[in-house]
């Protein structure tokens, strides 16, 4: 026992007075991840932003620092990780519709990111610095490309949906593709391979590289999600295809970058954001991958250079100025050209300043190519040794500015955002409950109402079972007493606040009311009741009740193994005056999450009048939306045969007496019950007002009031829809 208790302190001591760099991989495993977990946190203190805190770490640990470790395969290879993983997420949770929105202004940002920079950096190799013509323009490549090392800091502070990270991720993918071309092309120009060939080549292979990427990984992607459910399963396949994306690009001639990022835009549909899969692949990225990224390219500084090499130094502040400069140039000039604001060109130029990834693989591949020897015997490369190293030291800069300027306006921006929330007046509490007695749908319930949840303003999902005489049966079936159990895990992984109700209630219609009106809450689920035979409970005797019962908005939900996420097109049948009920901008709201959740298209059928009313929301508050006349009720038949695999029906329906409600809507639930028997609609019933709830309405209290600020609707519509109801009370 003594024996073991001095053997384990001199082993320690063995370790940590072995010769540096430290070798043992479990050492520096250990202090890689005490880096991870303490750097940001003390340097957060003095306000540097935490991924700067992990580049000057590695700086620190690094050969050119204290040497505990040195830059070998493993770092580098959990660092490519790391930058595919910043590429590859920029892809995934870019919103596709403002992607294809501004599209015009993204090709304008990255023609200005990477024309503006190429024409300062051959003027300035070859007039200041004295280089040649290719090794000018080899340079100037470099000042074009950058890497969007400071995405994560945009993720965390969730505005990933501002147009202007979707302009600056576009012009990212345009600028870094033509960069790398120019290197491809340089190469070849050295070795003397540019010739039609070559050029046919390149584009015959970059076609075919986008073709694939594009076109099938996403019906492979489709195909496994809907096939197999294992968490780890679905992980791992995700980084399959990532890896798959840059093994392409590089066949095709561009980096690895260019496929993870395109791998990420593919899967952006199948993904959404609020999917237990999108947790994952953000925790783990987060975590681990791009830290050691981060900490990789802080391995790379060499302080040294700062007062051993005059040289390195000159050529250093050249490229540090031009690099700088001329991002900046491009994003004042993408700010004027869409009058943009102060902190969006902020973030433009932050997320587009920092030089690493396609700016090593440049200074590398340059500095490996020898022209000859010189008289002494010396090789005589492309990028010599003083732009080798004045590479380092630009990278600290430009990753040091890029992550400063890119937390000062996304904060500021952030803030804004909030300020304008609070100006409107106090949040009406998003408070969604599911009720969960069925094991075979609860997984799919939830999962509809994290996608209608609007996260800001979101008190978290309720899961309510109700007992009535089922306490012996619950004793004795394993299945039942573990339902709670298995909702609560299935919430968990939604990264949401989660609130389990257990109600006994000899009715079950009379438990799930009375919680509706304890816990207040603004939205039901409920699993569709299948039924054989057309009768006038059309929904079910519980469901009815519950319609009966309950004013909130309600969705009656019939579900597949497909997820809602995995829809491309939801098309919505929207009944006549529809706009004139009161529960119309709150149901409407879930509608938008639905779309801005999954990046999915909204396709509305409506009369002309309630379209009318929707385009002018979607003009002020834009998502990806279709609109469509509908003909009349007798057409539903008729639109039921078009809809297609990735099609979702919903329907909105009305409670009797209401403005909009249709006697054909009796009809609706068996008949879409027969037809759609392995595909999923939603029955969408509109929050009413009570007695009590319609004579306290108060139009100038916030509370009230904040939907209608957030869709941008007038408020004499809701003026209208009171008048009405106190006509009816009278």
């Amino acid at each position: 026992m003594l024996n073991e208790e001095i053997q384990m302190p001199m082993m320690l001591l063995n370790i940590f007075q072995s010769e540096l760099p430290i070798t043992d991989p479990v050492l520096k495993f250990l202090i890689i991840l005490i880096i991870i977990l303490f750097a940001p946190l003390l340097l957060n203190k003095l306000r540097i932003p935490h991924l700067l805190g992990l580049i000057i770490a590695g700086a620190f640990i690094g050969p050119f620092g204290f040497n505990l470790m040195e830059r070998d395969s493993s770092i580098i290879l959990s660092g490519t990780a790391g930058l595919l993983y910043i590429m590859f997420l920029a892809g995934l949770e870019i919103d596709l519709h403002d992607f294809k929105k501004n599209s015009r202004k993204s090709f304008v940002f990255g023609m200005y990111t990477f024309l503006v920079p190429m024409t300062l950096g051959i003027v300035a190799g070859i007039w200041v610095l004295g280089f040649s013509w290719l090794t000018s323009i080899l340079l100037a490549s470099m000042f074009a490309s950058h890497t969007l090392i400071a995405y994560p800091i945009i993720s965390k502070l969730g505005i990933t949906k501002n147009r202007s990270v979707s302009i600056a991720v576009g012009g990212t993918l345009i600028t870094d593709t033509l960069a790398l071309l120019v290197l491809a092309v340089v190469v070849a120009s050295v070795q003397g391979e540019v010739n039609s060939a070559f050029w046919w080549s390149l584009f015959f292979r970059l076609l075919l590289f986008g073709l694939i990427v594009m076109y099938v990984f996403p019906i492979i992607g489709k195909w496994f999600f809907m096939h197999y459910e294992d968490n780890v399963g679905q992980y791992v396949f995700v980084l399959v295809l990532v890896y798959a994306g840059a093994v392409l690009a590089e066949l095709a001639g561009v980096e690895a970058i260019i496929g993870a990022f395109l791998t990420g835009l593919a899967l952006n549909s199948l993904i959404p954001g609020t999917s237990p899969l999108m947790n994952r692949i953000e925790f783990v990225g987060n975590a681990i991958f791009i830290p050691f990224f981060l900490i990789g390219v802080g391995m790379l500084i060499d302080f040294r250079a700062f007062y051993e090499d005059i040289e390195t130094l000159k050529v250093a502040a050249v490229m540090i100025v031009v690099a700088t400069g001329a991002k900046f140039i491009a994003a004042w000039l993408t700010q004027k050209s869409f009058r943009m604001s102060v902190d969006e060109r902020r973030i433009i130029f932050g997320l587009s300043n920092a030089q690493a990834a396609a700016t090593l693989a440049a200074v590398l591949v340059g500095y490996n190519i020898i022209l000859g020897y010189g008289d002494a015997g010396e090789p005589i490369r492309l990028l010599n040794d003083s732009v080798l190293n004045g590479t380092v030291l630009m990278i600290l800069f430009t990753c040091t500015v890029a992550t400063f300027e890119t937390q000062k306006g996304a904060k500021n921006i952030a803030l804004s955002e909030l300020d304008t929330i609070q100006e409107a007046g106090k949040e009406v509490k998003e408070r969604i409950l599911v009720p969960v007695s069925n094991p075979e749908n609860v997984d799919q319930l939830i999962a509809i109402a994290d996608t209608l949840s609007s996260k800001k303003t979101s008190e978290g999902l309720f899961l309510l079972h109700v007992m009535n005489n089922q306490l012996e049966r619950l004793e004795k079936d394993p299945g039942l007493q573990s339902l709670v159990s298995k909702a609560e895990k299935k919430a968990s992984l939604l990264d949401t606040h989660i609130t389990s109700l257990l109600r006994y209630d000899l009715n079950i219609t009379n438990g799930i009311s009375s919680v509706v009106k304890e816990q207040k809450i603004t939205d039901l689920i409920l699993g569709f009741h299948s039924r054989k035979e057309e009768s006038d409970s059309f929904t079910g005797h519980l469901i009815e009740g519950v319609l009966s019962k309950c004013d909130t908005t309600t969705f009656v939900v019939k579900t597949e193994k497909a997820a809602v996420g995995a829809y491309k097109r939801h098309r919505i049948i929207v009944p006549e005056n529809a706009e004139n009920e009161l529960g119309f901008l709150f149901w409407l709201l879930k509608l938008w999450n639905i779309s801005r959740n999954t990046g999915s298209e909204l396709e509305f059928y409506a009369s002309n009048s309630t379209l009318k009313v929707i385009k002018s929301i979607q003009e002020k508050h834009p998502v990806n939306a279709q609109f469509r006349e509908f003909a009349g009720w007798e057409y539903l038949p008729t639109l039921l045969t078009t809809l297609q695999a990735d099609d979702n029906l919903i329907v909105v329906m009305s409670r009797r007496d209401k403005p909009s409600f249709h006697p054909y809507m009796n009809k609706i639930p068996y008949l879409l019950g027969t037809a759609l028997t392995d595909k999923n609609f939603i029955l969408l019933y509109p929050m009413q007002a009570g007695i009590e709830d319609a004579m306290q309405i108060d139009l100038k209290d916030p509370t009230f009031m904040e939907p209608i600020e957030k869709l941008g609707v007038l408020r004499k519509k809701l003026v209208v829809g009171v008048k009405k109801i106190r006509e009816r009370l009278k």
